[in-house]
């Protein structure tokens, strides 16, 4: 593997380094089997314990149809990415594993990923993949990743103060949303019409709503006045309606979705994850949800993306895509998400569970097929960490939105250029 390619492209933090220089060992837990089975090993992150029953019952039911394969699931439950790129340096990263679409980008370009193209056949059909999703893995007409599940982000309004208000319907458009928060604002009992987290990942399709861009070719963009322009109404919104505020301001630490359950916000802007926390936490919570409003007479969300990628240096490919193939075919999909967790990234899986069609998740799936992806090429880390460090100050109103973004934009730019 190309090692110096790879300590200069994925930063790997300097523990994590001595590691590897030290040497990984066998890390991720291969063994070989002893009946001349092929053991391939899966590395994913953990999740909640129903999401943990239901990915071992179908890597169970895979075995059962797969008999010559045997499957390791290695659970990575801290600094996953870290602890991923640690073992493919070192050559002990496992042959299946899960990958972000945000990461995507870095990660494929340094040559660690197998391309797919020569394991899917027409039969697998892949035309019944959301597209964006599908898009997120791809580089060029290569693809390297087939996407196991997603979110898109929606509106959820609480029916009870929207009923108090006379207000019958959740807004369509983001000047409507404007009106409907000042409604609902009521700053003595710490009640806001919009809960927000003010981070460019919830809010890249706004930013782009003028044809701005937040990245060109690679460099920080984002202090066009077209960009600027679009977000200028978030910032608004806190600063001079004072109808949106942040979890932390009332003390609800970064959870919008705490902070729409416990009453603190009108609505929130947030994805399917937020659906089984509202029904554990604040189960009498009467709420609905919506597709976002549309903003500048556009339609849009995000779309939070994971897959299933390939390690270029396995050495059981064959049986690696046998894995890939049932996981993110139909049967092995619908099991996986039909309790909810996730959402299928098969149109004809979510269709057969009835999620197009759900009260709560159906906007978050009539969102899928125009979202944009959280993904922007390998330098969007870099962008986000300085856009999101300058942007709040604006939020707060401590500056103005365009100083704030010119700042953030030329320390972005210098730390890519120190990369390349």
């Amino acid at each position: 593997m190309r090692h110096t390619k790879w300590l200069s492209a994925i930063g790997v933090p300097s523990l994590l380094l001595a590691t590897v220089l030290s040497g990984c060992g066998n890390d991720n837990g291969k063994e070989e089997t002893q009946s001349g089975k092929t053991e391939i090993v899966l590395s994913g992150w953990g999740g909640n314990p129903t999401e943990k029953k239901l990915l071992n019952e179908v890597l169970s039911d895979f075995e059962k149809e797969h008999p010559h394969i045997d499957v390791k699931l290695n659970t990575i439950s801290d600094q996953y990415m870290d602890v991923l790129k640690t073992r493919l340096i070192g050559g002990t990263a496992a042959d299946v594993f899960y990958l972000d679409a945000f990461e995507a980008p870095a990660l494929i370009e340094t040559g660690a990923v197998e391309p797919l193209n020569k394991y899917v056949t027409k039969e697998f059909d892949l035309a019944d993949f959301e597209k964006p999703m599908l898009d997120a893995f791809k580089e060029g007409e290569k693809l390297y990743g087939l996407p196991k599940d997603y979110s898109t982000l929606a509106l959820f309004y609480n029916k009870k103060m929207f009923k108090e208000a006379g207000i019958k319907e959740p807004p369509k458009t983001w000047e409507e949303m404007e009106v409907i928060a000042k409604k609902l604002t009521d700053q003595k009992k710490q009640v806001y019409g919009l809960g927000m987290l003010p981070q460019i990942e919830r809010m890249y399709y706004m930013a782009e709503s003028q044809d701005g861009q937040v990245i060109t070719d690679g460099r920080a963009t984002f202090a066009d006045n077209k960009v600027v322009d679009a977000i200028q109404p978030i910032v608004d919104m806190h600063v001079k309606d004072k109808t949106a505020a942040t979890p932390s301001e009332v003390g609800a630490g970064q959870s919008a979705g705490e902070m729409f359950g416990r009453g603190n916000a009108a609505m929130v802007m947030e994805g399917n994850w937020n659906i089984p926390f509202l029904e554990d936490t604040f189960p009498e919570l009467d709420y609905g949800t919506a597709e976002l409003p549309t903003v500048n007479g556009k339609k849009g969300t995000m779309s939070f993306a994971v897959g299933y990628a390939m390690n270029a240096e396995s050495e059981h490919k064959k049986e690696s895509w046998e894995l890939i193939e049932y996981l993110t075919g139909k049967e092995g999909m619908k099991k996986w998400t039909s309790k909810g967790f996730a959402l299928p990234t098969r149109k004809s899986v979510a269709t057969e569970l009835g999620f197009d069609q759900d009260e709560l998740r159906g906007p978050l799936v009539s969102g899928a097929e125009y979202a944009t992806v959280w993904q922007d090429g390998p330098t969007l880390p870099i962008v986000m960490n300085n856009f999101n460090n300058q942007f709040l100050s604006a939020y707060l109103g401590d500056r103005p939105l365009k100083e704030a973004l010119n700042d953030a934009e030329k320390q972005a730019n210098r730390e890519i250029k120190v990369t390349e």
